[in-house]
């Protein structure tokens, strides 16, 4: 999904792109990655990865799975899965996540909240019901 450098490995793989000129208001929701460098106002919905780049501005409430965020967001964030948040990455809203990493240099204005209620979390509460109901 990202590379060292948080980057996505596959621009060519992403279902969605925005490039650094497009400005768009909508509301975008798929199970493709997401690639945004440009401007948009909606709200932005996804099961696999969103890459926010460095230049981007959104203001849009975020789902995704994996997350990297780069550029400026107004809105809450919510990952199910792995959200990094670059050194750039300038944030006005609440976040949820399962896993995250902050850089220095990044801002954030809003709650940081862990959210054990995703999908991996409910598949470790179902193995737990499971085990249990065997010892009964």
């Amino acid at each position: 999904m990202f590379n060292k450098e948080n980057k996505l490995e596959k621009f060519k793989d992403a279902e969605t792109i925005i490039g650094p000129s497009i400005k768009v208001k909508g509301n975008f929701q798929g199970k493709g990655d997401i690639v945004i460098e440009g401007m948009i106002e909606g709200s932005v919905k996804t099961a696999a990865s969103l890459y926010v780049g460095n230049e981007a501005k959104v203001v849009a409430n975020i789902e995704a799975g994996d997350a990297s965020i780069h550029g400026q967001i107004h809105g809450n964030i919510k990952s199910d899965g792995y959200l990094a948040i670059g050194e750039n990455a300038k944030i006005f809203g609440d976040i949820q996540y399962k896993d995250i990493s902050i850089e220095k240099g990044a801002v954030i204005n809003g709650q940081l909240v862990f959210n054990e209620n995703t999908k991996t979390s409910n598949k470790k509460e179902k193995l737990e019901n499971v085990e249990e109901e065997r010892e009964d």
